[in-house]
Protein backbone atom coordinates (compact mmCIF):
# COMPACT_ATOMS: atom_id res chain seq x y z
CA UNK A 1 0.00 0.00 0.00
CA UNK A 2 1.62 3.42 -1.03
CA UNK A 3 -0.23 6.70 -0.20
CA UNK A 4 -3.34 4.88 0.00
CA UNK A 5 -3.78 2.52 -2.84
CA UNK A 6 -1.61 -0.50 -3.85
CA UNK A 7 1.12 -0.44 -6.24
CA UNK A 8 3.82 -2.68 -7.11
CA UNK A 9 7.14 -1.53 -5.96
CA UNK A 10 9.22 -1.19 -8.85
CA UNK A 11 6.68 1.62 -9.60
CA UNK A 12 6.99 3.21 -6.35
CA UNK A 13 10.90 3.18 -6.97
CA UNK A 14 10.63 4.92 -10.06
CA UNK A 15 8.27 7.82 -8.96
CA UNK A 16 10.30 8.00 -5.95
CA UNK A 17 13.36 8.30 -8.13
CA UNK A 18 11.76 10.86 -10.80
CA UNK A 19 9.79 13.12 -8.14
CA UNK A 20 11.55 12.64 -4.69
CA UNK A 21 15.35 11.84 -5.42
CA UNK A 22 15.77 13.31 -1.70
CA UNK A 23 14.12 10.29 -0.01
CA UNK A 24 17.56 8.22 -0.86
CA UNK A 25 20.01 8.46 1.47
CA UNK A 26 23.52 8.22 1.36
CA UNK A 27 24.62 5.20 3.70
CA UNK A 28 27.98 3.42 3.84
CA UNK A 29 27.75 0.32 5.13
CA UNK A 30 30.28 -2.15 5.88
CA UNK A 31 29.89 -5.35 4.93
CA UNK A 32 31.20 -9.34 4.34
CA UNK A 33 34.84 -9.26 4.84
CA UNK A 34 35.05 -5.66 6.49
CA UNK A 35 34.46 -4.56 2.32
CA UNK A 36 33.22 -0.64 3.09
CA UNK A 37 30.42 -0.03 0.58
CA UNK A 38 28.26 2.93 -0.88
CA UNK A 39 24.84 2.96 -1.20
CA UNK A 40 21.65 5.50 -1.57
CA UNK A 41 18.46 3.75 0.16
CA UNK A 42 15.18 4.39 0.92
CA UNK A 43 13.07 2.51 3.49
CA UNK A 44 10.33 2.03 4.98
CA UNK A 45 7.33 -0.12 6.45
CA UNK A 46 4.68 -0.67 3.93
CA UNK A 47 1.95 -3.07 3.92
CA UNK A 48 1.52 -5.62 1.41
CA UNK A 49 -1.00 -7.67 0.00
CA UNK A 50 0.02 -11.26 0.63
CA UNK A 51 2.50 -10.59 3.28
CA UNK A 52 1.20 -8.12 5.77
CA UNK A 53 3.91 -5.39 7.17
CA UNK A 54 7.35 -5.96 5.89
CA UNK A 55 10.32 -2.63 6.42
CA UNK A 56 11.07 -2.58 2.20
CA UNK A 57 14.91 -0.88 1.17
CA UNK A 58 15.00 0.23 -2.17
CA UNK A 59 19.09 0.25 -2.94
CA UNK A 60 21.12 2.27 -5.16
CA UNK A 61 24.72 1.54 -5.82
CA UNK A 62 25.27 4.41 -8.02
CA UNK A 63 24.38 8.22 -6.26
CA UNK A 64 22.73 9.22 -9.67
CA UNK A 65 20.54 6.01 -9.27
CA UNK A 66 20.69 5.55 -12.57
CA UNK A 67 21.01 1.12 -12.58
CA UNK A 68 18.50 -1.37 -11.67
CA UNK A 69 17.09 -0.54 -7.94
CA UNK A 70 17.90 -4.13 -5.50
CA UNK A 71 14.79 -4.51 -3.52
CA UNK A 72 15.32 -6.07 -0.02
CA UNK A 73 12.35 -6.92 1.91
CA UNK A 74 12.50 -7.98 5.98
CA UNK A 75 10.49 -9.29 8.67
CA UNK A 76 12.35 -6.57 11.46
CA UNK A 77 10.12 -3.86 11.16
CA UNK A 78 12.87 -1.85 13.24
CA UNK A 79 15.94 -2.28 11.14
CA UNK A 80 17.78 0.35 9.51
CA UNK A 81 19.11 0.46 5.91
CA UNK A 82 22.80 -0.30 7.06
CA UNK A 83 21.35 -3.11 8.72
CA UNK A 84 19.42 -4.48 6.20
CA UNK A 85 22.48 -4.31 3.81
CA UNK A 86 24.67 -5.63 6.01
CA UNK A 87 22.86 -8.48 6.13
CA UNK A 88 22.20 -9.27 2.54
CA UNK A 89 25.66 -9.03 1.81
CA UNK A 90 26.43 -11.92 3.81
CA UNK A 91 22.87 -14.04 3.20
CA UNK A 92 22.95 -14.13 -1.03
CA UNK A 93 26.61 -15.71 -1.59
CA UNK A 94 24.81 -18.42 0.63
CA UNK A 95 21.90 -18.17 -1.58
CA UNK A 96 23.83 -18.39 -4.44
CA UNK A 97 25.75 -21.26 -3.51
CA UNK A 98 22.58 -23.24 -2.10
CA UNK A 99 21.49 -22.51 -5.47
CA UNK A 100 24.58 -23.99 -7.14
CA UNK A 101 24.85 -26.96 -4.81
CA UNK A 102 21.46 -28.03 -5.70
CA UNK A 103 21.07 -27.80 -9.57
CA UNK A 104 24.69 -28.00 -10.96
CA UNK A 105 26.53 -30.85 -8.55
CA UNK A 106 23.74 -32.32 -7.68
CA UNK A 107 23.30 -32.39 -4.09
CA UNK A 108 19.76 -32.75 -4.44
CA UNK A 109 19.78 -35.69 -6.14
CA UNK A 110 23.16 -37.39 -4.45
CA UNK A 111 22.71 -40.80 -2.72
CA UNK A 112 25.81 -41.11 -0.57
CA UNK A 113 25.69 -43.78 1.71
CA UNK A 114 27.81 -42.88 4.61
CA UNK A 115 29.10 -39.35 6.10
CA UNK A 116 32.80 -39.66 4.51
CA UNK A 117 31.11 -39.86 0.97
CA UNK A 118 28.93 -36.56 1.80
CA UNK A 119 31.91 -34.33 3.20
CA UNK A 120 34.00 -35.45 0.11
CA UNK A 121 30.83 -34.45 -2.19
CA UNK A 122 30.74 -31.10 -0.01
CA UNK A 123 34.40 -30.33 -0.39
CA UNK A 124 34.36 -31.00 -4.20
CA UNK A 125 31.14 -28.65 -4.83
CA UNK A 126 32.57 -25.89 -2.57
CA UNK A 127 35.97 -26.57 -5.11
CA UNK A 128 33.94 -26.05 -8.11
CA UNK A 129 31.97 -22.84 -6.86
CA UNK A 130 35.43 -21.46 -6.28
CA UNK A 131 37.00 -22.42 -9.69
CA UNK A 132 33.50 -21.24 -11.52
CA UNK A 133 33.66 -17.87 -9.77
CA UNK A 134 37.18 -17.27 -11.42
CA UNK A 135 36.48 -18.65 -14.30
CA UNK A 136 36.15 -16.05 -17.11
CA UNK A 137 33.10 -16.06 -19.38
CA UNK A 138 32.83 -13.64 -22.30
CA UNK A 139 29.88 -11.87 -23.59
CA UNK A 140 27.92 -9.15 -22.24
CA UNK A 141 24.44 -10.71 -20.24
CA UNK A 142 22.40 -10.11 -22.87
CA UNK A 143 24.30 -12.42 -25.08
CA UNK A 144 24.68 -14.42 -22.27
CA UNK A 145 21.27 -15.10 -21.57
CA UNK A 146 19.59 -14.48 -25.03
CA UNK A 147 17.83 -17.55 -27.20
CA UNK A 148 21.01 -19.21 -28.92
CA UNK A 149 20.40 -19.48 -32.47
CA UNK A 150 20.82 -23.36 -33.73
CA UNK A 151 24.36 -23.06 -34.78
CA UNK A 152 25.88 -21.63 -31.24
CA UNK A 153 25.84 -23.85 -28.17
CA UNK A 154 23.39 -23.26 -25.50
CA UNK A 155 23.68 -21.70 -22.20
CA UNK A 156 23.63 -25.28 -19.90
CA UNK A 157 26.47 -26.80 -22.96
CA UNK A 158 28.53 -23.05 -22.49
CA UNK A 159 28.33 -23.74 -18.55
CA UNK A 160 29.35 -27.56 -18.92
CA UNK A 161 32.40 -26.34 -21.45
CA UNK A 162 33.27 -23.69 -18.65
CA UNK A 163 32.97 -26.25 -15.61
CA UNK A 164 34.89 -28.38 -17.63
CA UNK A 165 37.18 -25.98 -18.32
CA UNK A 166 37.76 -24.86 -14.73
CA UNK A 167 37.85 -28.11 -13.26
CA UNK A 168 40.55 -29.05 -15.82
CA UNK A 169 42.60 -26.34 -14.31
CA UNK A 170 42.30 -26.69 -10.93
CA UNK A 171 43.49 -30.48 -11.48
CA UNK A 172 46.68 -29.25 -12.98
CA UNK A 173 46.93 -26.75 -10.76
CA UNK A 174 46.22 -29.29 -7.90
CA UNK A 175 49.00 -32.07 -9.74
CA UNK A 176 51.61 -29.80 -10.28
CA UNK A 177 51.44 -28.32 -6.28
CA UNK A 178 51.56 -32.23 -5.19
CA UNK A 179 54.33 -32.71 -7.69
CA UNK A 180 56.22 -30.25 -5.99
CA UNK A 181 55.72 -31.77 -2.45
CA UNK A 182 53.13 -29.56 -1.06
CA UNK A 183 50.77 -30.70 1.30
CA UNK A 184 47.13 -31.33 0.68
CA UNK A 185 46.88 -28.34 3.57
CA UNK A 186 48.97 -26.42 1.61
CA UNK A 187 47.19 -27.17 -1.60
CA UNK A 188 43.81 -26.15 -0.03
CA UNK A 189 45.29 -23.02 1.44
CA UNK A 190 45.95 -21.73 -2.60
CA UNK A 191 42.99 -23.05 -3.76
CA UNK A 192 40.72 -21.62 -0.75
CA UNK A 193 42.57 -19.22 0.77
CA UNK A 194 41.10 -18.47 4.13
Amino acid sequence: MWNGQWQRVDQVAEELKTQHRESFRHKSVRCRNQEQREIWAFTKVVRLKKYGRKRLVIVHEKSDLSEAPRFLLTDALHWDANRVFNTWSYRWPVETFHEFSKQLVGFESAQLRNEEAVKRHFCLSCVAQSALQSASCSGGKSERFNQAPENESTIGQRLYTLTREALHNLLQLTQNLLAQGKSTEQVLAVIMPQ
